[in-house]
């Protein structure tokens, strides 16, 4: 453990034992003689710590506080890029099937919540920060997100049933799983669909069945898998982007402006206060329902065939809104 958390560990010992020999407190921090007498001449000099050692009893303890600044360990204070990583973490090990990556992150659990000060400071940051994803799709406690992780680094094949919203149908496929992505609260697998002959991402939640091959899997170098599979918007990519050139509202943009839709985004803003918004996209279905979440806000100025599937698509909308309601 590094000092700081042996400042804490220290400090609650001395709380919960009341006394604690010096032998004691070496063996609990894993340190040598040295280094302990140093932690506590730190924690006496520089935070002011009430702590001496009683003779009688043969060991160190808190002692009535002394003059001067107030016994406070430094707090740890996360930036809010650090705390979303932290609870989004936490979030994602508790979606995972149970035992699947356990012996790994049982030991990591307790050492966030070591430097946290202890169990009531990890359950203060839990009851006082939240993830919330609204778009994800719950994986079925039967479903088969730990047999796909098994492929995926085993680096082994995987025959699969698959169910495609879209077209309301399933099919079969044997693929080379690559990795494992989490997506908007959702996870796919980025594979090598043998069938098709080429790169796929499926969703693990609609794999209806799957049986592990002894086959190794086909290997698609990481820059590869990036060009094809990062290219353009949204998880649905491909070789073949095109650009989508989109202008929102001054209204609305005041929250486009202050997000990133993709790394290779350009921006522009119009002497109205318009945003201007142009991003590669590859498959536009995923693009389509992004656009269509912004209502009036936004218009689809190019290319004509994704401006076209908008209109058509509030045209079909709007039509739900005329004549009797219910009918």
């Amino acid at each position: 453990m590094d000092r700081l958390e042996r400042f804490y560990k220290i400090d609650q010992l001395l709380k919960d034992r009341l006394v604690v020999s010096f032998s004691t407190l070496m063996d609990e921090l894993g340190v040598s003689r040295a280094s302990l007498k140093r932690d506590l001449e730190y924690m006496r000099e520089r935070f002011n710590a009430p702590i001496e050692y009683d003779r009688e009893a043969r060991g160190y303890r808190f002692v009535q506080a002394r003059n001067g600044p107030r016994y406070e360990l430094p707090g740890l204070w996360f930036s809010a890029d650090e705390a979303h990583a932290l609870l989004t973490m936490q979030t994602l090990l508790a979606e995972l099937h149970p035992g699947l990556l356990e012996p790994h992150v049982g030991p990591l659990q307790e050492r966030l919540k070591g430097i946290l000060g202890g169990e009531p400071a990890w359950e203060e940051v839990q009851s006082r920060i939240r993830v919330f994803q609204p778009d994800k799709r719950f994986l079925k406690k039967e479903g088969f997100f730990s047999l796909v992780a098994t492929a995926v680094l085993r680096r082994l094949r995987l025959w699969i049933r698959h169910y495609n919203r879209k077209d309301d149908r399933e099919t079969e496929r044997e693929i080379s799983p690559q990795r494992l992505v989490h997506y908007r609260g959702n996870w796919y697998v980025d594979a090598w669909c043998h069938v098709r002959d080429g790169l796929r991402s499926f969703a693990v939640d609609a794999i209806r069945a799957a049986e592990l091959r002894e086959a190794r899997a086909k290997e698609i170098p990481a820059a590869e898998l990036d060009v094809h599979l990062g290219s353009g918007y949204g998880i649905f990519a491909g070789r073949d982007v095109q650009w989508a050139k989109l202008r929102f509202t001054p209204e609305a943009a005041r929250w486009v402006s202050a997000q990133s839709w993709h790394p290779r985004q350009r921006t522009s803003v119009e002497p109205d206060g318009s945003y201007i918004l142009e991003l590669p996209y590859a498959a536009d279905r995923e693009l389509l329902m992004e656009v269509l979440k912004f209502g009036p806000d936004v218009e689809v100025l190019g290319p004509d065939a994704l401006r076209d599937r908008v209109a058509q698509s509030l045209q079909q909308a709007a039509q739900r809104y005329i004549g009797t309601p219910g009918k």
